[in-house]
C-alpha cells in the first residue's frame, strides 16, 4: 500500500475520533465531507485511468477528486483575494516541484529518500508559505502537485518523446496527498504559534513584578 493511501486512512481515523475537527473547521469542511473525499481518493486511486487520448489518461483518485476538492474549497473561499492568492501559490508550488524533478538525480538509488515524499514535503512547505491561510495552503499543495505532473508531461511531449501520461497515476497520488497534508499541517502549526504569540502580547500589563510580588502599576485602575 502506498504512503498516500496510508496517510488518508490515518486521517480518516483521526476525523472519526474528532481529532482533526479544528483543521476541518478552518478548511470549512464537515466530517462527512472530509471522509467522503478521502474515500473517493482511495477508491478512485484503485480504479483504472480514464483514457482521454492515446498518450493521455486521468486517474480518478490522484487527479479528478483532488482537483474537485480544491474547486469545492475555492468556491467557499471568503474573498476573491483569497482565491487569487491560493491559485498563485498553486502555480509557484507546481513550479518548485517540477524544478525539483529536473534538478534531482535521475537515478532514485542516489536519493536519500523517495522522491515522491521529497516532492510532497517541499511542495507542502512552499504552499504553506505562499498560501497564507490553512485553506489556501492546502489548495496550493494539492493543485501544485497536479500542475507539476502536467508540466512534466508537456515538457516530455515538447521534446518529441511519445510517452504516455496518466495524470495523477503512479506515484503522483502520493505527491498530491503528502503535499496537501504537509501544507495544511504546517499552516495550522504556524497559525497556532502566531495566535499564541498574539495572545501573549495582549496580556494585561497593569501589574508589574517587583520586590518578590506583583504590584499595580502607578496610574492603573
Amino acid at each position: 500500500m502506498s504512503i498516500g493511501f496510508i496517510l488518508l486512512a490515518v486521517v480518516s481515523v483521526l476525523i472519526l475520533f474528532g481529532v482533526a475537527q479544528r483543521v476541518l473547521d478552518r478548511l470549512r469542511l464537515t466530517d462527512r465531507q472530509a471522509l467522503l473525499f478521502a474515500a473517493l481518493i482511495i477508491v478512485g486511486g484503485l480504479l483504472p485511468e480514464i483514457p482521454v487520448t492515446p498518450l493521455f489518461s486521468v486517474n480518478i483518485g490522484g487527479a479528478l477528486v483532488p482537483v474537485g476538492l480544491c474547486a469545492f474549497l475555492l468556491a467557499r473561499a471568503g474573498t476573491g483575494r483569497e482565491t487569487g492568492r491560493a491559485l498563485a501559490a498553486s502555480v509557484l508550488t507546481g513550479v518548485a516541484i517540477y524544478l525539483m524533478g529536473r534538478l534531482l538525480p535521475e537515478e532514485p538509488e542516489q536519493a536519500f529518500a523517495d522522491y515522491n515524499y521529497l516532492y510532497g514535503l517541499a511542495g507542502g512547505a512552499i504552499a504553506c508559505v505562499f498560501g497564507r491561510s490553512r485553506r489556501g495552503a492546502f489548495i496550493a499543495g494539492v493543485l501544485g502537485a497536479v500542475i507539476a505532473d502536467m508540466w512534466a508531461a508537456v515538457d516530455v511531449w515538447r521534446r518529441g518523446v511519445a510517452q504516455p501520461l496518466a495524470l495523477g497515476g503512479a506515484g503522483a497520488l502520493d505527491v498530491v496527498v503528502v503535499s496537501g497534508l504537509t501544507a495544511v499541517l504546517l499552516a495550522e502549526f504556524a497559525g497556532e504559534l502566531i495566535e499564541r504569540m498574539s495572545r501573549g502580547r495582549r496580556r494585561d500589563h497593569s501589574r508589574t513584578f517587583a520586590g518578590g510580588a506583583f504590584r499595580e502599576r502607578s496610574g492603573s485602575k
